[in-house]
């Protein structure tokens, strides 16, 4: 039992669900696309990490030099007790917009003037400490007034170059992530549409350089499963997928001619078994004809010899010798019918020599002349005298032209023909007629059908032809039939001569 099975389209996109993709395009997003994105998504992160330490110390760097600007006009305020000057100065740190407050402290911590939000008191800070230690600047978070701020602190020298205090220079803290933000918005949407660029890229290359011709090789198995076994795959598209075509092609060329030979075979085993029924119904056939000679033989014989004794006793009227006559006539019939079974099932035990043709056929024509007498048609022939020798059994070739001739003299109206030719390798005997010639609606092969005849009931067996092709076949020979121009019918046969017959076993 064969079985069904539907080739599925898998090469069409689908972006959802993932499931509803093809296997290949699932390999191509887990092993292309996906690490490209997380690789493009990490050096995104990476490159923000980067950005943002650069601009928290660039950030940074302007606090500082604010405080470095202020530092020598404020240190120099503080040197002369100038407190109007101090403040001046860090009043102008607010040109710049950036500076959230400003503050000077002395060396303990304690603010000496201010401007904008700052600390009040830094005494209990580290800060002082450090930088009465170390004499650099120091940096730190801290809240203020509930605002988280970023502060710098730069140390003040006098003349001697001691410490004696440090400036504090604020912003909000929220000023280092409000650009980085902004970077980071723009760097993860230029990630998202490069990733749908890379996704799409992969897919619609995959079906431009791959799958639509996955989807025509599909489409071709789906017309071969379906019983189109002629149809062949186009060798288009990758060498990988045409590699694919043409061997499904050439698979489907074996299948073909498999197919072929096995229809071949099949004919073969249909004509042997045809063969077999018709020599299985010939040997039943022979069997009934041996028994119905073996039975109507004798009682044929005494109804014949009485039916003679009484019309040579001379006591019959005309009608009662009719009688006797036509008792004869059907008595020769039955026999002439019993014995044509028995020519046409018997065994082929014939003896092959060199035979003469001309000689063949006239003593055919000589057999046959008592008859054409009686029918009253006339025989005409044309036999050369230096025909070539032919390799046959002469009684079987004499069976078989005296029922050609016995059918064209039933056939004809007034005239039969038989010539004979040859060439190097065949002989030619044609037998013709001026008769109605052959009805359309019968093949040959029915013709030669035994016991089928066009006879009217009681005129014909249906055998004659039948046994002329047995005999023809018996010696490698063939035979037509075919309607003449000029009207009539003309029976050809065609036997291989001697030079190439003669390792012909009969």
């Amino acid at each position: 039992m064969s079985k069904k099975y539907t080739f599925r389209n898998n090469t069409q996109t689908s972006f959802w669900p993932f499931i509803g993709l093809s296997s290949l395009q699932r390999t191509l997003l887990l092993f292309v696309v996906l690490p490209l994105v997380l690789l493009t998504a990490l050096g995104i992160r990476f490159g923000l990490d980067q950005a943002n330490q650069f601009q928290q110390q660039r950030l940074k760097n302007d606090l500082e030099l604010i405080a470095r600007a202020i530092s020598l006009p404020v240190g120099t305020a503080l040197n002369n007790r100038d407190m109007e000057a101090v403040n001046l100065a860090l009043s102008s740190v607010f040109v710049l917009g950036e500076v959230y407050g400003a503050s000077v402290f002395d060396v303990d911590g304690n603010r000496i003037a201010s401007a904008g939000v700052t600390q009040t008191d830094l005494t209990d800070s580290a800060i002082p400490a450090r930088i009465r230690r170390t004499g650099e600047g120091q940096e730190a978070f801290s809240r203020i007034k509930g605002r988280r701020l970023f502060s710098h602190f730069l140390p003040l020298f006098d003349n001697s170059d001691q410490t004696q205090g440090f400036i504090q220079i604020t912003r909000k803290a929220s000023d280092f992530g409000r650009a980085l933000d902004q970077l980071t918005v723009i760097a993860w949407l230029v990630w998202g549409i490069f990733s749908l660029g890379i996704l799409a890229a992969v897919l619609l290359g995959h079906y431009g350089g791959i799958g639509r011709y996955v989807d025509k090789l599909l489409a071709h198995m789906q017309r071969v499963a379906e019983g189109d076994l002629a149809y062949r795959a186009a060798l288009e598209g990758p060498s990988e997928v045409a590699s694919i075509a043409q061997g499904l092609n050439q698979m489907l060329d074996s299948i073909e001619r498999a197919n072929r030979e096995l229809d071949v075979h099949r004919a073969a085993e249909a004509q042997l078994l045809a063969q077999l029924k018709d020599n299985e119904k010939m040997a039943a056939i022979g069997s009934m004809a041996q028994g119905i000679a073996h039975e109507l033989g004798a009682p044929l014989s005494v109804i014949d010899g009485r039916a003679r004794r009484l019309e040579r006793s001379g006591t019959l009227d005309e009608q009662a010798l009719r009688h006797a006559s036509g008792i004869r006539s059907q008595v020769d019939r039955l026999t002439r019918t019993v014995r044509q079974l028995l020519d046409y099932c018997r065994p082929a035990s014939t003896q092959a020599r060199e035979l003469a043709p001309a000689q063949l056929i006239t003593d055919v024509i000589a057999a046959i002349e008592p008859e054409l007498e009686t029918s009253q048609r006339r025989l005409i022939a044309d036999i050369p005298e230096n025909l070539p020798t032919l390799h046959g059994d002469a009684g079987r070739l004499e069976l078989a032209l005296l029922n050609l001739i016995r059918n064209a003299m039933q056939a004809a109206n007034s005239s039969i023909g038989v010539t004979a030719s040859a060439d190097q390798t065949e002989l030619t005997i044609c037998v013709t007629d001026d008769g109605p010639g052959l009805s359309a609606e019968f093949s040959l092969d029915t013709l030669l059908e035994p016991f089928f005849t066009t006879k009217s009931p009681g005129e014909g067996t249906g055998l004659g032809l039948a046994i002329v092709r047995t005999v023809i076949e018996e010696h490698n020979g063939q035979l037509s039939l075919n309607n003449r121009t000029q009207g009539g019918c003309e029976v050809r046969v065609t036997l291989p001569l001697a030079a190439s017959n003669k390792d012909t076993q009969l």
